[in-house]
């Protein structure tokens, strides 16, 4: 809402400036200005202490990544002939901080499994067989109410792969995509294997793709 349109309305400076955002002093100086018949006050950025150092504040707020606290801030500002306050200093190192937060923040990609679209694994204690500890491969498909759980003697590559092909028997089919929480298992020093799983049915070669549940793989999906 406009400065003038909001003052019409409210006829209170503090009103108009909590409506518009804006501070008190400039609704005042707009209402003046038109009540002298004059243009709307241009609108001028008194500049901070901290100007002349916000490009060194900046690098301290990377280098932290967002964690450098105001106080040691402000010693190291002193440090570099400074004389403003500490009250100034965290007010410029909050827009700072908010400013690399928005700029580094996780963005969250919305998972839209379909109808045999997606099957997820995961793994969890089994118990122990003749001294030796074994691994539960648990699994699910989305939309559909049963788990299949296959105790593994470890999380090696030939055994997982085992067991997701004992899972496609089970649900009589093979999904597009197979989400791991397992990286290791899937990857080689966070890359992805270069092949896919190949299920032979009915003489013809089934293609799947076992993707970690970490969203920098996620742009590989075809």
């Amino acid at each position: 809402m406009e400065i003038l349109a909001a003052y019409d309305l409210t006829r209170s400076y503090r009103d108009t400036a909590e409506m518009c955002g804006v501070s008190h002093n400039t609704v005042k100086a707009y209402v003046q200005a038109r009540e002298a018949g004059g243009e709307e006050p241009a609108v001028v950025r008194r500049g901070r202490k901290t100007d002349l150092y916000l490009e060194q504040m900046r690098s301290w707020v990377e280098a932290s990544r967002g964690k450098i606290r105001g106080d040691v801030v402000h010693e190291k500002l002193l440090a570099l002939g400074y004389d403003g306050s500490i009250r100034t200093t965290r007010y410029v190192l909050a827009d700072l901080k908010q400013a690399y937060r928005q700029e580094n923040a996780r963005v969250h990609r919305p998972w839209t499994p379909g109808p045999g679209l997606w099957l997820q694994f995961d793994y969890g204690d089994g118990p122990v067989v003749d001294g030796a500890k074994t691994v539960l491969f648990c699994a699910w498909l989305a939309f559909c109410r049963f788990r299949i759980v296959i105790p593994l003697l470890d999380k090696t590559m030939p055994n997982v792969f085992a067991a997701l092909d004992r899972c496609f028997r089970l649900i009589g089919g093979v999904p597009t995509y197979v989400l791991t929480d397992n990286e290791k298992t899937v990857t080689i020093e966070a890359r992805l294997l270069e092949t896919v799983v190949l299920i032979i049915k009915s003489g013809e070669e089934m293609v799947i793709h076992v993707m970690p549940a970490r969203r920098q793989y996620w742009d590989l999906l075809p």
